[in-house]
């Protein structure tokens, strides 16, 4: 099944147009027929559907003007002649068929059209709503007829064929487009992107573009065959085809290319749609990307050892941003790893401290630890008691919630935690690691004090995964921001500035406190080399278990890691996180 249903320009053999605001939104400037006027009347689309004669031949004229090559014509035959003209003129100049033929093949079946796009069928009309050949279908006919209230198309087939020079192979694909009938009693074709291939959607192009052979292995940055369950087939392709699109020319490489019609995102981060190999590439050579597979291996096995809970953890190196490990459980499903969102507990203390950190708070500044904070809607610790003389740095050792919102809303802007994790630690800055990813989110505007409390503890509107926990904890390690990669080369987002120096000093102190007596000393028992780590825990409405967040650096490698479900920060996540850290970056 093609990935991205179409939506709904097809209803039943007789279709309604319900996108676009319904009846009358379509209006286009036409020759008046009442001979009363010389005024232009607008041109409007109307709820009666065409005649069978008439989307016949609004099809095939419409057809016959695009195999022309008379794109001004073809457009003009539609409802949207602006968006059919941009389509139709990046399908020659993108594609670049040296030849095209296109056939009209009759009234088509809305099932043909959703297996033709991925899309789920609609119901099969019964016998007796089944118009006879030659009847003209009406708004009855369709078997969502009762849910439209907009007008009424009827869907016709065409046979496509494109010849592409310095070569013999052609294209034949089946395509579909829905005939209108129009306030001056003529045929339109009704403009979507499925009209030039049924796979096409709104936001993404088609286009010749270079294909590469499948590698003849992936191997790790160490040359070694790439082992991981989590590494799965899929996302490797994925990975090489982003790869190739974001990497810099290389002329050897180019050589080996060969040629299919594409389609795909703009963005680079969603999978594309190869159509057609116009010509064959080579045989591929080794792809290498920067997984580690000893690290990998340890990954992975924190991921099963989590017992069927949901989970997933990454390691980076924070010298060169480069992702060092990733896995999921289950290894199968989502790559939660990059593209979940979860509020991320006390982990996002991190860079609320940052923020403080910069504001003039210094880590042996007195920040009182009372058991509420004084936001309208009080926040308790998980914790008893109050801690009156407790310094900045002893509550992040400690995970004191009430300090942190109440020292954040005396001493920061509401936007300034957003603009931090956006300026130093890169959040939010459309990140291309080679694989589809989804960025944290720290909203620049909190609703209210209370969502601004919240935030500052990780909670409220703050969504994180572990990418973006791990990479956080490698900005302040090595104290600047690498965007995370999974190949070597391919370019890397900058960060509007630098951590300070002095700030990224007494942050990892602050770390390193919190690994050796802090929540996180019984997890990092044993790991040595100034480590540092932090622990977090994030509530989720309607679940009576908090989400165990953990992340933790150890010499040259950051790694975080969630739990579903898995309590507190040391009890499921923090364990896996250690694990790694155990076997370290050699």
């Amino acid at each position: 099944m093609r990935r991205g249903a179409k939506i709904g320009i097809i209803t039943g053999v007789s279709v309604a147009v319900l996108a676009g605001g319904g009846y009358g939104a379509y209006s286009l400037m036409g020759g008046s027929d009442s001979g009363s006027s010389s005024a232009k009347k607008p041109r409007t689309v109307v709820a009666e559907p065409p005649s069978a004669e008439q989307a016949t031949n609004g099809a095939k004229d419409f057809l016959a003007a695009w195999a022309a090559g008379d794109l001004d014509k073809a457009a003009a035959l539609t409802d949207d002649p602006a968006a059919a003209t941009t389509a139709l003129t990046a399908f020659r100049d993108q594609v670049k068929p040296s030849a095209l033929t296109l056939a009209p093949a009759g009234p088509a079946t809305p099932q043909a059209f959703a297996s033709a796009t991925g899309t789920p069928a609609p119901t099969k009309p019964s016998a007796s709503a089944t118009p006879s050949a030659g009847a003209t279908p009406g708004a009855t006919d369709s078997p969502s007829a009762s849910a439209s209230a907009g007008p009424t198309g009827v869907l016709m087939g065409f046979k496509a064929r494109a010849e592409f020079a310095g070569t013999n192979r052609v294209w034949d694909y089946n395509g579909f487009l829905n005939v209108v009938k129009m306030s001056d009693n003529t045929p339109a074709v009704h403009w979507a992107p499925t009209v030039i291939h049924p796979h096409l959607s709104g936001n993404e192009t088609i286009a010749t573009q270079q294909v590469f052979a499948p590698p003849s292995t992936v191997v790790d940055r160490n040359g070694k065959p790439l082992q991981g369950a989590s590494l799965t087939p899929a996302l490797l392709s994925t990975l090489q085809d982003n790869a190739h699109k974001l990497l810099p020319p290389d002329p050897n490489k180019d050589q080996d290319a060969g040629s299919a019609v594409v389609i795909s995102d703009p963005a680079g981060k969603g999978a594309s749609d190869k159509l057609f190999t116009i010509v064959e590439p080579k045989p591929g050579k080794p792809f290498k990307v920067t997984i580690d597979n000893t690290i990998q291996a340890a990954a992975e096995k924190a991921m099963t050892d989590l017992g069927g809970k949901s989970g997933s953890i990454t390691a980076i190196e924070p010298s060169t941003g480069q992702v060092l490990a990733f896995a999921n459980a289950p290894a199968n499903g989502q790559n939660r790893a990059f593209t979940g969102l979860l509020a991320p507990g006390s982990t996002m203390k991190i860079v609320t401290s940052t923020a403080l950190l910069e504001a003039g708070v210094n880590p042996d500044t007195v920040v009182a630890c009372p058991e509420k904070s004084s936001n309208p809607v009080a926040i308790p610790n998980d914790f008893p008691g109050a801690f009156p003389n407790n310094t900045l740095q002893q509550d992040f050792m400690v995970s004191c919630n009430t300090a942190f919102i109440n020292q954040g809303l005396t001493s920061l802007k509401p936007e300034t935690l957003s603009s931090t994790a956006k300026d130093v630690f890169g959040i939010g800055l459309e990140w291309k690691t080679g694989l589809p990813n989804t960025d944290g989110k720290v909203p620049p505007t909190p609703g209210s004090k209370d969502e601004q409390a919240m935030n500052y503890i990780g909670q409220g509107k703050v969504q994180m995964n572990p990418l973006a926990i791990a990479s956080i904890t490698a900005t302040v390690q090595s104290g600047a921001f690498k965007q995370p990669i999974l190949v070597a080369g391919l370019p890397q987002q900058a960060a509007a500035r630098q951590i300070a120096p002095d700030v990224a000093g007494k942050l990892r102190a602050m770390m390193n406190a919190t690994a050796t007596g802090g929540t996180a000393k019984d997890v990092m028992a044993g790991i040595t080399d100034n480590a540092g780590a932090k622990t977090g825990s994030a509530e989720v409405a309607g679940a009576t278990t908090t989400n165990s967040w953990f992340t933790a650096f150890r010499g040259n490698m950051a790694v975080a890691a969630e739990v579903q479900g898995g309590g507190h920060g040391v009890d499921a996540a923090g364990p896996a996180v250690a694990s790694l850290l155990k076997v370290g970056n050699r």
